[in-house]
């Protein structure tokens, strides 16, 4: 299809069908779609809704960003995963104070902590007009279809042939509406399971579907057995239902979020008590749960005891009651534990 045909069928299809009360279209601006942008990596419109919100009335600009806690953003942050993003916001936001002015170009967003070429495209092109492809998600899934890209996206041929399309594709003009049709047309009508087809504005050009190959498109990353870890994490309470936490390293899984003290096995949670706590081993060990990481899965058990944790004194460490002091930001394993106090 022409690519002028294939923009026009697009945007006139978004006009009447399209997303038009999301909130961060409300108002457009460079700052709160940059948030958006990076909250939607790996994550669902539906879900990301109420974090935005929330997110913005605790930080509606950049500087109020750049100059409030990690610790405050995480918090905020607690529950969405993949917590690499709050920490990468928070750099940039001190990084776009410095320069006094929000990037404009491709080079100097892609410079920006978590930014790669299509979120910097999707800020270049629904906040300032400029004409820039994305592929997101969703995206790749239209164009993959439509145009009968076979193999896994992941795959640097295939990305590359995808790129190309993108950019060919995207008009020079009304980048933003075009920019947010097809991010809409993936998710609402373009879906990875029961794609509604017979709707689709392009679906006279569309290879898979004029094949019948919707299902076979676009391939799914092939499937590698997740390797399992091991851990214990140890729940030190007192009578008043306050639970020792330390804050992990900003390194790593769960970087700069409180948790429970984690240890690779019993004996070394036990031995930690014995010689830092001068603890009596009486102890509660609760059943393995296990938490799903994008890269492999992670198997848990809790070591429950009761002692005067307020007497413990280590740095990095608080003691904390879920129900009554203030929110912190936890991980989700860690909060489903402290919900069951």
């Amino acid at each position: 299809m022409d690519p002028i045909d294939f923009q026009n069928f697009v945007l006139e299809w978004a006009v009447i069908e399209g997303r038009k009360d999301l909130p961060w279209q409300h108002p457009v601006s460079p700052y709160r779609v940059w948030i958006s942008e990076v909250m939607l990596q790996q994550t669902q419109v539906a879900t990301v809704i109420p974090y935005f919100q929330k997110f913005i009335r605790q930080f509606p600009d950049v500087q109020s960003l750049a100059i409030a806690p990690l610790d405050q953003v995480l918090t905020l942050w607690s529950g969405l995963g993949y917590y690499a993003r709050a920490r990468h916001l928070h750099e940039s936001a001190k990084l776009i104070v410095a320069g006094d002015t929000f990037p404009n170009t491709l080079l100097a967003l892609m410079a920006l902590p978590g930014v790669g070429r299509s979120t910097a495209g999707a800020i270049l092109s629904i906040a300032f007009e400029q004409s820039a492809p994305i592929l997101d998600g969703n995206v790749k899934r239209v164009l993959s279809r439509c145009f009968g890209v076979s193999g896994w996206s992941g795959d640097t041929t295939v990305l590359k042939e995808l790129w190309q399309l993108s950019a060919l594709y995207t008009p020079e003009k009304k980048t933003a509406a075009y920019t947010q049709a097809m991010m809409d047309l993936g998710a609402m009508v373009c879906k990875r399971r029961q794609p509604l087809c017979e709707q689709c504005p392009v679906n006279v050009a569309c290879i898979a579907f004029q094949n019948n190959k919707v299902h076979l498109l676009p391939r799914a990353k092939p499937k590698v057995k997740l390797p399992v870890k091991e851990k214990i994490f140890l729940m030190l309470m007192n009578d008043e239902r306050e639970v020792f936490l330390i804050k992990r390293p900003l390194k790593g899984i769960w970087g700069g979020l409180w948790c429970l003290p984690e240890f690779s096995d019993l004996e070394g949670a036990l031995n930690w008590c014995d010689s830092y706590l001068h603890l009596e081993p009486v102890y509660q060990l609760q059943q393995v749960r296990r938490h799903t990481f994008s890269h492999y899965h992670l198997d848990y058990q809790v070591v429950c005891m009761k002692i005067e944790i307020r007497e413990i004194v280590l740095d990095g460490s608080v003691c904390y009651c879920p129900a009554t002091d203030f929110e912190l930001g936890l991980p989700a394993p860690m909060k489903r534990l402290l919900k069951q106090l």
